[in-house]
């Protein structure tokens, strides 16, 4: 099995890495194929959901199977909350919440995780299904980064008959997960309808060979994206100006440009859905709107998009940490319990009455639009206003915000 090699040197100097091991075939032979690496510190971890009753027996066999091979190993308990919603998706954030904490502890270079070729052509299955485009169709990447951490699938290249196959030959067991036939699961309905389309030659290796082709059209997509934002994308004080040429771009480009933008802007953790974004963008040219917690306004020439004020209204932050994903402030400090918030009417309010005593000039002196100025951050003690350095009062402070056009690099449209 070269796959784990190879994918380790389109990344190298890694030297620790963790391992996703559930118990299930596919993990379980990653983690034998990572345990062989030589000069390569490897370590397991096992994330219980506590969905299942089986699942503290298939953790104690991973343990026990990292004993023998000399691996540490730790099980990561998911603590359920009473909250309501889509419980698989809630336990798939969990499982990368916990693996990312537990890759940061441990000092963690990069978690290997066990999807297969299989599973490559499952997903694609599921995607056209909900008429996914060029993103949604390229499948799951081979490398990825979030929360500090690389995580790799290694094995997309692989079938999963010929990891079981390897596991037989060394004797290893495995555990099956019975969820794996249950038909409620959409990626079980999947792999059966893959089944069936065998006869017609769509099978699972050209599924994720086309997923290769998109991966490459979407890589195409994204250089042009690029261009379009340095070219007609400028950052203005904490807000966004678009140039209305970008109107015009073509209409795959104009949504990610705005999709990257108001990913950014937001701190989303997903891509917009399309059908939203679009009606968004087409409703925003004339009379402005708000979407993704982000509000686009058209001004005399251009575009202006911000974050809205009803999105930040609650958001705080200590004065020394980070407020809404991207501003900090540094600064004198002042006895009591200081914070950063948005300005809001409050805060607007208190600024006009310093500047109508001569203390500085009126916010309104900023040009920025009113909408824009209270989702703006400000230094608070309290209920008092102790500094607006974005809106003409500095105070002794400053604040600075990480980048929305030149972050990272993923204007991913999701269907």
């Amino acid at each position: 099995m070269n796959a784990l090699k190879e994918c380790l040197s389109r990344h190298p100097g890694l030297s620790r890495m963790g391992v996703a091991v559930s118990g299930g075939g596919d993990s379980v032979a990653l983690l034998l194929l990572a345990a062989e690496l030589p000069g390569v510190s490897v370590e397991a971890a096992t994330v219980d959901h506590g969905l299942r009753a089986e699942s503290p027996a298939e953790a104690a066999h991973v343990a026990r199977l990292c004993a023998r091979l000399g691996v540490a190993h730790q099980v990561l308990r998911w603590v359920r909350g009473e909250g309501r919603g889509n419980l698989q998706q809630a336990a798939r954030r969990a499982r990368h919440d916990l693996l990312g904490a537990w890759a940061r502890e441990r000092g963690l270079q990069a978690v290997l995780l066990g999807h297969t070729l299989d599973d490559q052509a499952e997903t694609v299955v599921m995607r056209l299904a909900r008429g996914s485009g060029v993103d949604g169709l390229s499948g799951m990447s081979e490398a990825h980064e979030r929360g500090g951490v690389l995580w790799l699938r290694p094995l997309l290249g692989t079938r999963r008959a010929a990891l079981r196959d390897m596991l037989r030959a060394r004797g290893v067991s495995w555990c099956e997960d019975p969820s794996n036939a249950d038909e409620r699961f959409q990626r079980v309905r999947a792999r059966k309808a893959l089944a069936m389309l065998a006869p017609l030659g769509i099978d699972a290796a050209g599924l994720a060979a086309t997923a290769a082709r998109m991966t490459r059209a979407r890589v195409a997509l994204e250089a042009q994206t690029e261009a379009s934002l340095a070219d007609l994308v400028r950052e203005d004080r904490g807000t966004v100006i678009v140039a209305r040429g970008a109107m015009s771009l073509p209409p795959e480009i104009r949504d990610r440009v705005f999709a990257r933008l108001l990913r950014e802007l937001s701190g989303g953790e997903y891509p917009p859905r399309l059908d939203g974004l679009q009606r968004w963008i087409a409703g925003s040219g004339a009379k402005g709107g708000p979407f993704m917690g982000c509000v686009l306004r058209p001004e005399a020439t251009d575009l202006r998009l911000f974050r809205e004020y009803r999105a930040v209204a609650l958001t705080r932050a200590p004065v020394a940490g980070l407020w809404d994903g991207r501003w900090r402030a540094s600064g004198v400090t002042e006895a009591g319990t200081m914070e950063i918030r948005a300005l809001g009417p409050a805060g607007l309010r208190q600024l006009s009455q310093q500047a109508r005593a001569g203390l500085h000039p009126h916010w309104r002196e900023t040009g920025l639009p009113e909408a824009a100025l209270k989702a703006m951050p400000g230094l608070w003690n309290g209920a008092r206003l102790i500094a607006a350095p974005l809106a003409l009062w500095p105070n002794g402070w400053q604040l600075t915000a990480r980048s929305v056009v030149t972050g990272p690099a993923d204007s991913s449209l999701s269907h």
